[in-house]
């Protein structure tokens, strides 16, 4: 609005403080899923007799970034990040192949299924293992399974939720968890700061508390943090917000701590407040 820019706001709960009739110029309390926002989309464009107006999917958390791909198969035009670069942070197959291009470690693990191929995934790098689903809000449904039939258990109740998405399966790594906001235009990615989180990984970041900037990190750490965090929005194109989990393994007296990319999410997280008043 101070650009003179005319902005309109979904919000699918009306008893919400977060959204002030004042913040833009037209308000929908609506709810967030493809029918509602084509609808709108539709309205808007033909009240301005243009073109319908373009989406910014990621302030919304993930319920609002899981729209970005209807949006774009229905040629609904998004501002920030692309539909594809969501997509490849969000497909826990397609994410794993993505580091591994970039040649950035990540837990062993692999997308799967099905429950056999959980099994036989989960034999092969070995209990006790870090389970969770594709395009869920961080940390949301994640879970360490310590057996067999642990997993087996958790995989029906996946497969019930969610047939589209492959479901990932990690080495559970007890190491040291840290994550980063950073926003970028596509060319460059800035980086605030680092946060460490107190807890161990494997805790839902809703759970856990951070402390910033982080206490217990060495300069090669952060140097390698940032690294990884630019490369990986350079890749991806990033525009606007993104944000970046890792898990940091000790070494040796002979060997330095490894850092390692537990997910990306190309969206505000709910440290973007925590690290603003940094």
């Amino acid at each position: 609005q101070e650009s003179g820019f005319k902005s309109i706001m979904v919000n699918s709960n009306p008893e919400t403080v977060s959204t002030d009739f004042d913040t833009s110029d037209r308000l929908y309390f609506e709810a967030l899923d493809e029918e509602s926002l084509r609808d709108i989309l539709e309205n808007e464009g033909e009240s301005s007799l243009n073109a319908p107006p373009p989406s910014i999917v990621q302030f919304g958390g993930q319920t609002a970034i899981n729209l970005a791909e209807p949006l774009f198969r229905n040629g609904m035009p998004l501002l920030g990040s692309s539909a594809e670069a969501i997509d490849l942070a969000e497909d826990r197959r397609r994410f794993e192949n993505f580091l591994s291009e970039l040649g950035i470690p990540q837990p062993p693990g692999a997308g799967v299924t099905s429950v056999d191929e959980a099994l036989s995934v989960a034999k092969l790098i070995g209990y006790p293992v870090l389970v969770r689903p594709s395009y869920v809000l961080g940390g949301r449904a994640m879970e360490i399974v310590h057996n067999a039939s642990e997993l087996v258990r958790y995989m029906n109740l996946a497969i019930d939720l969610d047939t589209r998405h492959p479901v990932l399966i990690d080495k559970y790594l007890e190491g040291k968890e840290v994550e980063i906001d950073a926003v970028g235009d596509g060319e460059r990615v800035l980086i605030p700061g680092i946060m460490e989180h107190i807890e161990r990984a494997g805790v839902h970041s809703g759970d856990s508390m951070a402390v910033y900037p982080g206490v217990n990190l060495t300069e090669p750490e952060r140097e390698t943090i940032v690294d990884y965090a630019i490369r990986i929005g350079l890749a991806l194109k990033i525009k606007g917000l993104m944000n970046i989990q890792f898990v940091i393994m000790p070494g040796s007296t002979t060997q330095a701590s490894t850092v390692y990319v537990l997910e990306v999410n190309p969206r505000a997280s709910r440290t973007i407040p925590f690290i603003s008043k940094g």
